[in-house]
């Protein structure tokens, strides 16, 4: 019995990722001389006819993994033209980036990178691409306990296997390294940038996956928080970096106090700035929101809320953070707030604080209880942000976008229910 397939007038587009299935009798050895491919011969096998595949006829299936022009050489064998770097992708990850932000996004970021050329010349520029670079550093992420050559292979997948015309090995770990130093940390941010928007352009104008607040210019919620991460104990660290918790630097491990800002619905880390431990949290933690307006101002914009927790980052540090975007901190009760208007329609009020220093500035105070289950007597909540009008930014939305501060921020717990009393 006949296949039932039709036969093409056309030559249909093959493409990576296809699979073709081949009558097992026309596969051929293209050799001349008529010997069986061995494994110093860089060839591939070919199809030696047009035969129709036929029900209960034996079928190889193969997977395309690449489509290059072919190098033929005298003997007959069969080659392809190029290397893995000129086809190598990150797979459904790179499909993604370039169904939400156009076709080519790592090819044109690495068309327009200007390299440090004394980094990258000769057979550097041979072994490697700064497209396939690029990829080899994003992957390296997620591999991070990888030999950048494991990364290499893991990336060039099943291309590793195709007969090239030119003989191809992973590059050593100094070759990428001085790539990722030619590279420079500009293609990277470009990166960056396109995958945000790319995901915040996902979830634009879908009412299942907004969290925002405002009704005519709605805000995204963003959230930062500090964190301590483990080191290495060695002298440096120590001495750089410093301990938690004790003033002599007498605990096990020197640490790095992390502020890292997300983006409260797809948890993106947006930015991070980092710096000692060192003993008082607040403090550490004021420093570092000083470094990320000063390092990450393209981060905040005016178009988003940053979730602040109530370690009291002062009145002119917030007064400049205004300045680039909108937030609402939770306060202690230690926090002078002085009550400038009637108590709005939503609860809200607006009040003064100042600092030492005597700077002042207004804002809007948002009280709130919170029931925690397991405890009889709710706890009591109090909010301050920069957004006055209580009108476009009710305070009982507020306090229901501020638990999301903890899934944001990636603590995971989300133990707290704001309950608007």
């Amino acid at each position: 019995m006949s296949s039932s397939y039709p036969v093409p007038d056309v030559a249909v587009p093959v493409s990576a990722g296809m699979i073709l299935a081949v009558p097992a009798g026309l596969v051929a050895s293209p050799l001349r001389n008529g010997r069986d491919l061995g494994e110093a011969d860089r060839s591939a096998l070919v199809i030696g006819g047009t035969e129709k595949i036929r029900t209960g006829g034996a079928a190889v299936w193969v997977k395309v993994v690449a489509v290059t022009e072919a190098v033929v050489t005298r003997d007959g064998q069969v080659r392809a033209e190029g290397r893995p770097y000129d086809h190598a992708t990150l797979g459904p990850l790179e499909d993604w980036l370039d169904a939400q932000a156009g076709p080519g996004v790592i090819g044109g970021i690495a068309e327009r990178a200007v390299l440090g050329e004394r980094y990258v010349k000769g057979k550097y520029r041979r072994l490697l691409s700064a497209a396939f670079m690029i990829r080899v550093i994003v992957l390296w992420t997620l591999m991070p306990d990888a030999q950048v050559s494991d990364v290499i292979i893991a990336l060039a997948g099943d291309l590793a296997l195709v007969p090239w015309s030119g003989q191809w090995h992973p590059a050593s770990e100094r070759a990428c390294l001085d790539w990722r130093k030619a590279l420079g940390p500009a293609p990277f941010r470009e990166l960056q940038d396109t995958v945000l928007a790319a995901s915040a352009g996902e979830h634009a104008g879908r009412d299942d996956w907004s969290l925002t607040i405002g009704k005519k210019e709605p805000l995204e919620a963003c959230s930062a928080d500090g964190s301590v991460l483990r080191v290495p104990d060695t002298p440096d660290n120590r001495a750089g970096l410093g301990s938690v918790g004790t003033a002599d630097d007498s605990s096990a491990w020197p640490s790095v106090r992390l502020f890292p800002m997300n983006n409260c619905l797809t948890r993106s880390l947006l930015a991070m700035s980092w710096g000692p431990a060192g003993t008082d949290k607040a403090a550490s933690e004021q420093r570092l929101l000083d470094a990320a307006m000063r390092d990450f101002p393209h981060v905040l914009t005016k178009g988003q809320v940053w979730l602040l927790d109530r370690l009291w980052h002062g009145t002119a540090r917030l007064k400049a953070l205004a300045g680039l975007t909108h937030f609402a901190v939770r306060v202690k009760s230690d926090i002078t707030l002085d009550r400038v208007s009637e108590i709005y329609p939503d609860h809200s009020y607006r009040a003064e604080t100042s600092d030492k220093d005597g700077v002042t500035m207004t804002v809007r105070v948002i009280e709130y209880f919170v029931a925690v289950d397991g405890q009889k007597v709710p706890e009591m909540f109090c909010l301050v942000t920069d957004l006055l009008d209580w009108e476009e930014y009710p305070g009982p939305e507020l306090a229901a976008l501020y638990p999301w501060r903890w899934d944001g921020s990636g603590c995971a717990t989300r133990r707290c229910r704001s309950g608007w009393r």
